[in-house]
């Protein structure tokens, strides 16, 4: 299986991206600032192609657990990145929820201030990308390509 996010708006703290699941649209993806060199907790992850797997160990896999007993499996990490590591995949509206991961929504909007996007329905789109990959995680048969698309906003 190939995951493609495509990034498309870049805010003053956020990238804003679009993530397709074998050529098919599945959900938005909110990251940290494109950086020339990585700050940590503040830079997203270089374009590439990555392997996921999974992650059992560590806080927020227990808090995903109990929020989630019946599909929790899990965390989805996306693997040797450089200069990174426990990256997933999670819930999460604001570039402050991030640090350094994918969180995904099935909309975004700009910020109050305008200056940063925002994605929403987080735990909607989650779940429904969870669901969608799981099976392929746990074989390690899902790759994810990270690519630059940006488009020019008025």
């Amino acid at each position: 299986m190939q995951l493609t996010l495509k990034r498309v708006r870049q805010g003053k703290e956020s990238t804003l991206s679009e993530l397709y699941r074998d050529g098919i649209f599945q959900c938005y993806v909110l990251e940290d600032s494109i950086r020339d060199s990585k700050v940590k907790g503040q830079t997203c992850i270089p374009i590439g192609s990555y392997k996921l797997g999974l992650n059992y160990w560590g806080g927020m896999n227990t808090a995903y657990k109990k929020r989630f007993p019946d599909i929790h499996q899990g965390m989805i990490e996306i693997k040797d990145i450089p200069n990174f590591s426990m990256v997933y995949m999670h819930i999460g509206n604001t570039h402050a929820d991030t640090s350094g991961c994918l969180l995904v929504g099935t909309y975004f909007h700009k910020s109050t201030d305008g200056t940063d996007y925002e994605v929403y329905q987080s735990t909607q789109a989650y779940c429904e990308l969870y669901n969608a990959i799981i099976e392929k995680v746990k074989k390690e048969e899902v790759t994810l390509r990270i690519e630059h698309a940006f488009v020019n906003m008025p």
